[in-house]
């Protein structure tokens, strides 16, 4: 049972209502971590702001969706394994590899290289050594991806530790963090 109740369009704030209409007639649905997050517009508008910005960087949507599957991992984040297994599957990335990709394991050493990144930057709290970021920029991660992969990072970090904190019930295909593939 979640601990905090996902609004609906009817019972938010007129502009949460707003914004939630517009979530419906993008995706069909509302899910409950944005029904949710409703409780704050400014919050819920500073992420979906936040996800299109980020919608907008160099980093393809699938690798996008792998880096949250690897924060969502490390973060034991259920709600956000299921929604990015989900996501990414739509990416064209397949079901195995995203399974890996919750571990923090890839098969291809560039995405690999992606998510070590991502990874070593939520484990150390961003307190990568000059060693850790010149093994990214030798992977060929430029400083341009470098901080892209931190804003996804960050807003993983917002929806996984949210949905800690709210607890709302998973409305995807459930993906349990335990399942990850080492």
């Amino acid at each position: 049972m979640p601990r905090i109740s996902p609004l609906t369009i009817e019972t938010a704030s007129p502009e949460a209502s707003q914004t939630l209409e517009a979530i419906k007639g993008k995706i069909g649905m509302v899910p409950n971590i944005y029904a949710t997050l409703a409780h704050a517009p400014a919050a819920l508008t500073a992420l979906l702001g936040f996800g299109e910005a980020v919608g907008q960087s160099s980093l393809s949507p699938a690798l996008r969706e792998q880096i949250a599957l690897t924060i969502a991992g490390v973060n034991s984040c259920d709600y956000c394994a299921s929604a990015h297994t989900m996501i990414g599957k739509g990416a064209g990335v397949n079901e195995d590899e995203l399974a890996s990709n919750l571990a923090g394991n890839a098969s291809d050493s560039k995405t690999q290289a992606f998510l070590t990144l991502a990874k070593r930057i939520v484990e150390k709290q961003g307190h990568l050594s000059d060693a850790e970021v010149a093994e990214a920029r030798d992977a060929g991660i430029t400083d341009q991806e470098i901080i892209e992969v931190l804003a996804v990072v960050a807003q993983n970090i917002f929806t996984n530790y949210f949905n800690h904190i709210a607890d709302p019930e998973i409305d995807f295909p459930v993906v349990r963090t335990g399942q990850a593939v080492s």
